[in-house]
């Protein structure tokens, strides 16, 4: 009996076989695909339906590839030949919701976005703000450890987890973490859980941290530069006075440029770089008004407004960033992080980077934290050798500096090759050991992550 017979057996029209779900599943939104159409896609609708997919995939010696909204940008849910699509997006319940204690237990396929319209009507929030969170999923978000705008201020998905419910290889339900705001018993699994991509079990359910929703103003300013050094100076500025905004983000010319030309506004001045930052609760007005000082002190052209509406027109500039990108042709965004008061440097590096290998790189970032996105535009859809070289220039430059090849988006199959350089031999074995012992026959989410140095 085939793989793709036994799984129908036992679940029924839940396996999909049609052609358009399994070349959809080959990719996600990095623009890359796997070499070819994988065996099913399972849309499991429940604990149970994930456990036989793995009680199949273990007794057949079968890959899985975990699989939520299909919006990452590493390649990590892109399925190939002989392997197995387990989707969660069917699996989308929000199962408790606990004011009194701020947590809520939900299923992996609830959207970002649907959870907090769900939470807002008990005044709660869930914090992580992925770029994607109106289409991607909890699930996806856990998966990869998703950072997002909010996340200097309100941390990222790692802060906001308190308990993953979890099916490991062999077809296992593991209840990790706790539902306590403290919990120190044995090793922390569900941080080992938060950002493992697929390789070490299947999240089923999560146990989330929540927030009462803000009380008091949000003000948003804007602040131009001549160029995209001055505008990381003026960022680390802030950071140096201790300020913490809320939101605080940076695109620099090419990008600011390029979001000017999708939403048909005036051409910016060339160098012209800009800081989008945003503050809220009951100092919101006060922590604007000496942001904005700092950065006139550094030389920006300001815009400071404290009306709601307002300040979400001057943000959309940003959040328009992946649509201006994608008008330019096929990109490759990458997601290097470094320490915050090494943003000027970076910047240096990126354009040295720029001039060596005769590219242009748009590149914005979360100034807030030091994570950056450079967007590496080409036409066609294979990477030329030359993006290529100039990512790898990247993200030994980054390292180089202090930081980490993946601030948010994971490493997936696009940078599998970098992960042993910047982790060093020992602790690449050491966490290859780890996934042996979760996974010992290699089933979950092969040639991802931890592929041959």
């Amino acid at each position: 009996m085939t793989v793709a017979a036994a799984l129908r057996n036992a679940l029924g029209d839940i396996v999909d076989t049609t052609e358009g779900s399994l070349e959809a599943a080959r990719a996600d939104r990095s623009g890359h695909s796997s070499a070819g159409r994988p065996i099913a896609v399972v849309h499991a609708e429940t604990i149970e339906h994930v456990q036989q997919v793995m009680r199949i995939a273990t007794d057949t010696s079968t890959p899985v590839v975990v699989r939520g909204a299909g919006t990452g940008l590493a390649g990590a849910a892109n399925a190939g030949p002989g392997e197995i699509v387990l989707s969660t997006m069917r699996m989308n319940r929000v199962l408790e919701v606990r004011p009194d204690d701020l947590f809520a237990v939900v299923e992996p396929g609830i959207l970002n976005a649907e959870l907090n319209t769900l939470l807002a009507e008990h005044g709660l929030w869930w914090p992580p703000d992925p770029a994607s969170r109106e289409i991607s999923t909890v699930g996806g978000n856990i998966a990869t450890g998703a950072g997002g705008l909010l996340c200097a201020k309100y941390g990222v998905v790692r802060d906001a987890v308190l308990g993953v419910d979890v099916v490991l290889a062999d077809g296992r339900l593991m209840h990790l973490g706790h539902r306590s705001v403290k919990g120190v018993t044995g090793l922390d699994l569900t941080s080992l859980m938060i950002g493992s991509e697929g390789t070490l079990g299947i999240v089923v359910g999560a146990t989330l941290k929540l927030r009462r929703l803000i009380v008091g103003e949000i003000c948003t300013l804007t602040a131009l530069f001549p160029t995209v050094r001055d505008a990381a100076a003026g960022s680390a500025a802030v950071t140096a006075s201790g300020a913490q905004p809320a939101i605080m983000e940076l695109m620099d010319s090419k990008a600011l440029a390029a979001v000017h030309a999708l939403l048909s506004l005036p051409v910016p001045s060339a160098g012209t770089s800009q800081l989008t930052i945003q503050t809220d609760g009951p100092a919101a007005r006060g922590e604007a008004d000496r942001i904005a000082a700092s950065l006139r002190g550094c030389g920006g052209e300001v815009t400071l407004t404290y009306d709601r509406d307002e300040g979400e027109r001057l943000l959309a500039l940003r959040r328009s960033m992946h649509g201006a990108m994608a008008a330019l042709g096929t990109t490759l965004i990458e997601d290097v992080s470094v320490p915050r008061s090494a943003l000027p440097a970076m910047y240096d590096e990126i354009a040295r980077i720029e001039n060596a290998y005769g590219l242009e790189i748009p590149t914005v970032a979360h100034a807030g934290d030091g994570n950056l996105h450079p967007n590496f535009i080409f036409e066609g859809d294979v990477v030329p050798e030359q993006v290529w070289a100039a990512a790898d220039d990247l993200f030994r430059s980054a390292i180089r500096l202090g930081g980490t090849l993946t601030g948010e988006h994971g490493i997936g199959m696009l940078k599998s090759r970098w992960l042993a350089e910047e982790l060093g031999d020992d602790q690449w074995q050491l966490q290859r050991q780890i996934k042996a012992v979760f996974d010992p026959l290699g089933l979950l989410n092969p040639g991802k992550v931890f592929t041959s140095a």
